[in-house]
């Protein structure tokens, strides 16, 4: 395996690094190269998920209230270009 060394951290990042770390139970090194994993794709099952701690704050519309607000908002879906002539 490879290894490499990264020079001159600013204090903001490495402190995120110590705090994620620190989060996850892991080291410092494992930190980092689950990130990097993530960060390039290479580990798509590591991408979180938050939109389940979202929930208390949207809900969701029955059909009926979908096709009224279709019908409420539908003027709004048309460009004029005549709006948008000097």
């Amino acid at each position: 395996m490879k290894s490499i060394t990264i020079h001159k951290l600013d204090a903001d990042l490495a402190e995120q690094l110590e705090k994620r770390a620190r989060r996850d139970g892991t080291s410092l090194n494992r930190t980092v190269k689950s990130i990097l994993r993530t960060s390039l794709g290479l580990d798509r099952k590591a991408i979180e998920d938050h939109r389940s701690d979202f929930t208390d704050l949207f809900g969701s519309w029955s059909q009926e209230d979908a096709s009224a607000f279709d019908e409420r908002t539908s003027k709004v879906q048309t460009v004029n270009s005549s709006d948008w002539e000097r």
